[in-house]
């Protein structure tokens, strides 16, 4: 069974404001790195975003097994059933991470403290400011 690490993260300067997003993917000993700049955007949005890019390239990946790891609370107790979506901007985001996810045989989401997501954080930076040097 092919089992996927996926560390994601979103941010936005400003809140909403210029927002990027990062993933990293560990399949087996290889590490794909994925980095987008998204425009316009809230934390949260581009959290989910982060999310979505990241099961995107699991399941390209043909991954069975999926283990998310995001520093976002709010988005993991959301996709856990903890918390309720109340918003609107973030429930159509929601419904494609559930979506994406009945591809996989198994899949969690875990919270982690920012210091444990420094690579993805670091490709959501690399992200906006590329995009905001332009």
């Amino acid at each position: 069974m092919t089992k996927v690490i996926l560390h994601s993260d979103g941010g936005a300067r400003g809140n909403p404001g210029p927002a990027g997003i990062g993933v990293v993917l560990e399949i087996g000993d290889k590490k794909k790195l994925f980095k987008k700049y998204i425009g316009e955007s809230t934390n949260n949005q581009a959290e989910y975003q982060a999310l979505i890019l990241g099961l995107e390239e699991a399941i390209k990946a043909k991954a069975e097994e999926v283990d998310c790891y995001l520093d976002s609370e709010l988005v993991v107790k959301q996709l856990n059933h903890e918390y309720k979506v109340k918003n609107a901007g973030l429930a159509s985001l929601f419904v494609k991470v559930h979506n994406l996810s009945q591809q996989f045989k198994k899949i969690k989401f875990i919270h982690v403290f920012r210091e444990s997501n420094v690579e993805a954080d670091k490709l959501v930076n690399e992200a906006i400011d590329k995009a905001l040097k332009k």
